[in-house]
């Protein structure tokens, strides 16, 4: 791969999912499978309610990195040293957009060299390397999901045309539903809170970093 194009880079703490509040370099890669980022594009796209910028290269500690080695190399800065931290390992959340259209086996590589244990945040339409240590799947309405295991899956709610049930029946260690944001949001989280209630294998996932004032 010649280059990473990169939205943006930083430290913060995980807002979603099991890892929620554990302190993470996100990773966020530019570009999607499922929409352009272009808001003339939503109506037509495969995903149209994602809340996530990741056009372009603009974004804080985004950029265009020409090799594997010196992304990694950024991520462990944005992790930094500490004497506190010494015996942590550095924990990294790859995200996008889709992260799976660039994330390779160079990347990882070079990630895994510096200690990084490293998380996915996926629509699953590519399959997943099993060298990523926790891989979260988020399924989008009527697109093919070729990665159908993994530690835990995030279903954005509600989805017209999304069969939980069938995807409860996939090789996930964990079930989560979450509020689909954006306008009637106090609707979808009462609705996810109900589903709950009447679904207890699942697990209610809220944006935490959204509530605290993180990004």
């Amino acid at each position: 791969m010649a280059a990473y194009a990169v939205k943006e880079m930083f430290l913060t703490l995980q807002g979603e999912g099991l890892q929620a509040g554990r302190r993470a370099v996100f990773l966020r890669f530019a570009g999607c499978n499922l929409w352009s980022g272009r808001e003339a594009d939503r109506h037509k796209a495969d995903c149209q309610f994602c809340d996530t910028d990741f056009v372009g290269t603009d974004g804080d500690g985004g950029g265009r990195y020409a090799t594997a080695e010196a992304l990694a190399d950024r991520a462990l800065a944005f992790w930094g040293k500490s004497l506190e931290q010494t015996e942590v390992r550095p924990f990294t959340v790859i995200t996008g957009g889709e992260p799976m259209l660039q994330l390779d086996a160079p990347l990882i590589a070079a990630l895994k060299d510096r200690g990084f244990e490293i998380a996915i945040e996926t629509n699953g339409t590519f399959a997943v390397p099993e060298t990523i240590d926790w891989i979260c799947v988020s399924p989008k309405a009527g697109t093919e999901i070729v990665q159908r295991a993994g530690n835990e899956l995030k279903m954005v709610w509600p989805q017209p045309g999304l069969d939980f049930r069938a995807l409860q029946e996939w090789g996930f260690d964990h079930f989560l539903v979450q509020p689909m944001d954006g306008v009637g949001y106090i609707d979808t989280r009462e609705a996810c809170i109900a589903f709950v209630i009447q679904h207890p294998r699942w697990r209610l996932s809220v944006q935490n970093h959204k509530m605290i004032g993180l990004r």
